[in-house]
C-alpha cells in the first residue's frame, strides 16, 4: 500500500477506537448529574450509590477517551498537511473553540467533582458535574461542526493568491445546516449508547440481587432515556438523510446501493452483487417507494442511481476518476447502524415491560442485559463509517450551493511522506490503542462486577479534609 492507503488506515483506526469512548462519555455525563440530582432532592441513598457507581465508570471512559483522542489531531500536521495547509484557517476555528472552551470548561469541573466529595457544599459539587456535561456535549458541537464543513463547506472562500479556503464567516461555519441536524442526531445516540450502558449493568445486578431493590430504579430511568433517546435518534436520522440527499446524493445512492435512477426507489433489505469502480451489479429485496421517502419525503420521488450520478460528477468535477464511494462498505454500515441501534431499543421495551408493577425478571434477562450493551457502541461506529466512507472520495465534499472551488479529493490532502513512515506509526498507534482497549475494557468489568459502593452517611460530608484519595474520589 502506498501513503495515502496507510494513513487512511491510521485515521480510521484510532477514530474507530476513539469513538468508542466518546458516546459513552457524552451521554453518561448528563446521567451521572441527573442520579446526583435526584438524590439530593430526594435524599433517597439509591440514588447516591448510583451516582458514585456510574461516576467510577463514567471516569474511567473519560479518561481513556481523552488518551486516545489527543491523537486524532495531531495527524492532520502528521499525515494530513496538504488538507491542513488548504483549510486549516477555517478548519482549525471549531477545534480551537473544542480545546480553549468546550475542553478547559469539561476538565476543570470534572477535577472539581473529583476532588469535591465530602469537601465542597452539596449544590456547588452537584453544579460541578452539571457544568462538566455541558462542556462535554459543547465540544461534541465543536468536533461536529469541523467535520461537518467537511460534509458541506460553507462560510469560506478561495483566496486565488495562496490557493487556500479562508473563513469568512465563523457564524455560518456554527450553524452549518448539516450540524444542526448532526449534532442532535449524534447527542441522542450518545444517551441512547449510555442509556443501554447504565440499563445493562443495573439489569444484571437487579435480577443477581434481587433482594436490595438497589438497582431498579436506576434501571427504569435508563429504560426510559433509552426509549425517548431512540424516538429522538429515529426523528433526526429522518431529517439528515433528507439533507444528505441535498447535499451528497451519492452517499445517499451508495447507502441503498441504487444504481439506476428510479421512480418510487425501494429500501432493500438484502442485497448481493458485485459493486466495483466503474460498475454497479447489485441485485436488491426490496419494500417500494421507502427510500424515496427518506431521502424526499415523497413515496414516488424520482431519485439518481449511482451510474447517473457518476457521469453527472464527471463532468462537472473532470471524468477518469470514480467518485462512487466503496459500496459493499455504506451499503452495509448504513443496515448495522439501524439494525444494532433497534436492538438497543428492544431491550430498553423489553426491560421495561419485564419489570412493571414491581416484577423482576428471571435470570435469561441477566444475559440479555449484558449482550445488549454493545449493540449502540456498534451502531455508533458503523454510522460513523458509514458516514466518512461515503463522502469519498473528496476529503473536502463539494457543496452544491457553495463555492465549487472549495473542494479537495483525499488523494491531494496526504502528506509528501515515504509508506514507512506511515506505516510505524499505524502498527504503533494500533498497538497502543489496542492495548488501551484492554485496559479499559479491564477496569469497566472489574468496577461494574464490584457492584455500588457502600456509603457511611447520605450527605458524605465532614471535617476531615485529610482523609487519603481512593480511585476516582
Amino acid at each position: 500500500m502506498d501513503a495515502l492507503d496507510l494513513a487512511r488506515w491510521q485515521f480510521g483506526v484510532t477514530t474507530v477506537y476513539h469513538f468508542i469512548f466518546v458516546p459513552l462519555t457524552i451521554g453518561l455525563a448528563p446521567m451521572v448529574a441527573i442520579m446526583q440530582t435526584l438524590w439530593l432532592r430526594s435524599g433517597d441513598e439509591r440514588w447516591l450509590r448510583m451516582t458514585k457507581f456510574f461516576g467510577k465508570l463514567f471516569l474511567i471512559n473519560f479518561a481513556i477517551g481523552v488518551v486516545t483522542g489527543i491523537v486524532q489531531e495531531f495527524q492532520f500536521g502528521m499525515n494530513w498537511s496538504e488538507y491542513s495547509r488548504f483549510v486549516g484557517d477555517v478548519f482549525g476555528a471549531p477545534l480551537a473553540m473544542e480545546g480553549l472552551a468546550a475542553f478547559f470548561l469539561e476538565s476543570t469541573f470534572i477535577g472539581a467533582w473529583i476532588f469535591g466529595w465530602g469537601r465542597l457544599p452539596a449544590r456547588v459539587h452537584l453544579a460541578a458535574i452539571w457544568l462538566a456535561a455541558i462542556g462535554v456535549n459543547l465540544s461534541a458541537f465543536f468536533i461536529l461542526a469541523a467535520n461537518s464543513f467537511m460534509q458541506h463547506p460553507v462560510g469560506v472562500e478561495l483566496n486565488p493568491e495562496t490557493g487556500r479556503a479562508e473563513l469568512t464567516s465563523i457564524f455560518d461555519l456554527l450553524t452549518n445546516s448539516t450540524v444542526l441536524w448532526a449534532f442532535p442526531h449524534q447527542i441522542t445516540a450518545a444517551w441512547m449508547t449510555a442509556a443501554t450502558f447504565v440499563a445493562g449493568i443495573a439489569g444484571w445486578w437487579m435480577v443477581r440481587d434481587r433482594a436490595s431493590n438497589l438497582y431498579r430504579p436506576v434501571f427504569r430511568l435508563a429504560s426510559v432515556v433509552l426509549l425517548i433517546a431512540g424516538i429522538g435518534v429515529a426523528i433526526t436520522g429522518d431529517g439528515q438523510a433528507k439533507l444528505m440527499f441535498e447535499q451528497q446524493p451519492m452517499k445517499m445512492a451508495a447507502a441503498e446501493g441504487l444504481c439506476e435512477t428510479e421512480d418510487s426507489a425501494g429500501f432493500s433489505l438484502f442485497a448481493i452483487g458485485n459493486p466495483g469502480p466503474g460498475h454497479c451489479d447489485v441485485w436488491a429485496v426490496s419494500i417500494p417507494g421507502v427510500y424515496s421517502y427518506l431521502a424526499t419525503g415523497d413515496f414516488g420521488a424520482t431519485v439518481d442511481g449511482v451510474n447517473d450520478l457518476q457521469a453527472e460528477y464527471s463532468e462537472k468535477y473532470g471524468d477518469g476518476r470514480d467518485y462512487v464511494p466503496n459500496l459493499a462498505s455504506t451499503y452495509w454500515n448504513f443496515r448495522l447502524m439501524i439494525g444494532f441501534g433497534l436492538v438497543a431499543a428492544a431491550f430498553g421495551t423489553v426491560g421495561l415491560w419485564v419489570t412493571r408493577r414491581d416484577r423482576t425478571p428471571g435470570r435469561w434477562f441477566a444475559r440479555f442485559a449484558l449482550v445488549a450493551v454493545p449493540a449502540p457502541f456498534l451502531a455508533n461506529l458503523t454510522g460513523w463509517i458509514f458516514t466518512e466512507m461515503g463522502r469519498q472520495p473528496w476529503v473536502v465534499a463539494p457543496a452544491p450551493d457553495g463555492d465549487p472551488a472549495i473542494r479537495m479529493l483525499t488523494e491531494d490532502g496526504v502528506s509528501m511522506i515515504g509508506p514507512w513512515t506511515v506505516g510505524t506509526s499505524l502498527t504503533v498507534f494500533t498497538l497502543l490503542y489496542g492495548g488501551l482497549a484492554v485496559v479499559w475494557f479491564g477496569l469497566i468489568r472489574r468496577y461494574a462486577a464490584a457492584g455500588a459502593p457502600e456509603v457511611d452517611s447520605p450527605d458524605e460530608h465532614d471535617d476531615d479534609a485529610d482523609r487519603p484519595l481512593s480511585f476516582a474520589y
